[in-house]
């Protein structure tokens, strides 16, 4: 674990010296990141480094250690900054907030009559407790079922109304009772309403967490009816094609489970694109989406 960790932070450090300050968020109600178009992270600058934040030496000396030992090299994903598309070309990632919940199951149903992989932002206190025996059971299904897990804090305050300890408690507290469940913690997370600041993304850079927006939004929150549903279904297919590639979906509403995503699966099937989790969309490998203790 320690030369794991070590190979991750050496990506990592590479990736921040050569890569441009954090962009704060995008404001209130804009339902988009302030990025260039397409690329959905923070803007790097014309010196020499690659796509995935190295500069060519930095990645060859990583790759070199990796080698050297056995190990793959770390996916130099960076933390603390705020990431909303996709980099793997030709992928998509459907994911789901607020769970577990009673429709949960139904969404995994749909997904896995079609062999869809999807990442799940679950809350530990939301629409209902993770502790549960129901709710622990589903979270193992997620995991047992090829989907990625990720945090969306405890009990889904705002986090840029908090302090730093407060921040720290909502992330810790559920990669405790994830600890319990499967016997590991995400490395992801999504800010419950795409809120932060620079606190918030500091501690969460502190705490090394990979910060995921989308830039499709399907709002189905707001279409929660047979009929409703089909303008987030024309969302998501807009969003496709303006190039959109993270996408946010809510796995506690009715007509999400029964609608949305067979719908969202078909279309992206239908144009040729690869569903896929947010950590493989961004390239990294399956050993960095958690952590063991």
């Amino acid at each position: 674990m320690e030369l794991v960790s070590f190979l991750y932070l050496l990506g990592t450090c590479a990736f921040v010296a050569h890569s441009s300050p954090v962009t704060p968020p995008y404001p209130s109600g804009t339902g988009a990141a302030p990025y260039p178009s397409g690329t959905g992270v923070a803007s790097q600058p014309s010196n020499g480094a690659m796509s995935n934040g190295l500069k060519p030496s930095s990645a060859k000396v990583a790759a070199n250690i990796a080698a050297a030992v056995g190990v793959a090299p770390a996916a130099a994903v960076p933390v603390g900054t705020i990431i909303s598309s996709c980099t793997v070309p030709g992928t998509v990632a459907l994911t789901f907030d607020d769970g577990p919940h009673i429709y949960t199951s139904q969404v995994l149903d749909t997904l896995k009559e079609s062999n869809i992989p999807a990442t799940f932002f679950v809350n530990g206190q939301n629409w209902g407790s993770i502790t549960t025996d129901v709710n622990q059971a589903l979270v193992r299904r997620m995991i047992a079922d090829g989907h990625q897990i990720g945090s969306h804090t405890w009990a889904h305050p705002d986090l840029s109304t908090l302090d730093g300890p407060n921040i720290r408690e909502q992330m810790d507290t559920l990669s405790d009772a994830l600890l319990q469940i499967i016997g590991r913690a995400p490395t992801y997370m999504r800010p419950p309403y795409f809120s932060t600041n620079a606190l918030v993304l500091q501690t969460l850079g502190e705490m090394d967490f990979h910060v995921i927006n989308a830039n499709i939004d399907t709002k189905d929150y707001a279409n929660d009816s047979e009929d409703g549903i089909e303008t987030s279904l024309q969302i998501f297919r807009d969003g496709l094609g303006a190039g959109g590639s993270i996408v946010l979906a809510h796995d506690v509403h009715r007509w999400t489970a029964e609608k949305l995503v067979s719908g969202m699966i078909e279309e992206v099937q239908s144009r040729g694109l690869r569903a896929v989790t947010v950590g493989d969309c961004l390239g990294d490998p399956a050993a960095n989406w958690y952590r063991t203790s």
